[in-house]
């Protein structure tokens, strides 16, 4: 194996590692916000990490630059879809905080 098959494969295994700690976030957490987290920011740094490392493997193809369109997308997404369900998620909480329980229905 040359030089550049084994940054390749570092880069790739770390990136798997990075999404395995995702998904057990997601699985962990209590509440969507940690969960939204949890789902985001190592899971992104997992998905990079893996297209540099099979850019690396493939760099003399043609479909390296998809590799390089997958990464801006998801790097354009990520935070916007985080910053959407973050936000649905605080709304409906202070929904279910400003009701009414059953104390507060006293005379």
């Amino acid at each position: 194996m040359s030089f550049w098959e084994w940054v390749s494969a570092v880069l790739i295994l770390t990136g798997c590692a990075f999404a395995f700690t995702a998904a057990l976030g997601i699985v962990r957490f209590p509440d969507t916000l940690t969960r939204m987290h949890a789902a985001t920011k190592p899971q992104v740094v997992g998905l990079m990490l893996v297209l540099v490392g099979t850019g690396i493997d493939i760099r003399d193809d043609v479909n390296v630059w998809m590799l390089v369109l997958t990464g801006l997308f998801t790097i354009i997404t990520a935070p916007v879809i985080a910053h959407l369900i973050g936000r649905t998620a605080y709304r409906e909480q202070r929904r279910v905080d400003l009701r009414p329980g059953p104390r507060d229905s006293r005379p």
